[in-house]
This record gives C-alpha cells, sequence and structure tokens, in this order.
C-alpha cells in the first residue's frame, strides 16, 4: 500500500510533536525543583549528539518535520543539561 505523501508527512509530524513535547515536563521539573541529581548526564549527552544528527540529517534531506522536531529537542535537552550542570555544581560542597 502506498500512502499519499501528504499523510506521511502527517505521520512524522505527529511522533515529532509527541517525542518533542515528552521533554518540556521534565525541563519544567528541572526549574522548578531547582536540581538535578536524579538526570542522567550521560544519557542527555548521548541524546543531545543523536537529536544534533537528526537535524542534521532532517536539514540534508529538507524533511521539515526531523528538522523542526530535532532542533526543538536539541534545545530542550542542552536546557536540561545547562541545568543539572549549574545546579550540580551549586550543590557541591564548598571547600572553605
Amino acid at each position: 500500500m502506498v500512502l499519499p505523501t501528504w499523510s506521511i508527512t502527517l505521520i512524522g509530524s505527529i511522533a515529532a510533536v509527541c517525542t518533542t513535547a515528552a521533554f518540556v515536563p521534565q525541563v519544567i521539573r528541572v526549574w522548578r525543583l531547582k536540581r538535578a541529581e536524579e538526570i542522567s548526564l550521560i544519557t542527555f549527552l548521548v541524546l543531545s549528539i543523536g537529536s544534533l544528527v537528526w537535524l542534521m540529517y532532517g536539514l540534508l534531506i529538507s524533511a521539515w518535520p526531523v528538522i523542526v522536531a530535532n532542533g526543538l529537542t536539541f534545545a530542550l535537552v542542552l536546557t536540561i543539561l545547562s541545568l543539572k550542570v549549574m545546579w550540580d555544581r551549586r550543590s557541591l560542597p564548598s571547600a572553605s
């Protein structure tokens, strides 16, 4: 069965919205709690690299659902990583 182009784009767009939106609650939670010890640094580093590569792939094939979703996901993941690094450093005991 061959689907029309618009329906394939719709399927990709729905997937893009769902996977990107999944990170919004995590950003809100980390921001509200002002801590991120439970966030895995390695997981989010790998995820950021993956999102960046997907973004590059989307740009190369001019696939807007891939570009938009991974651009936003990359920004959200970098936000979480930045907050984690910032707040993890604040929670370290000072050497006084």
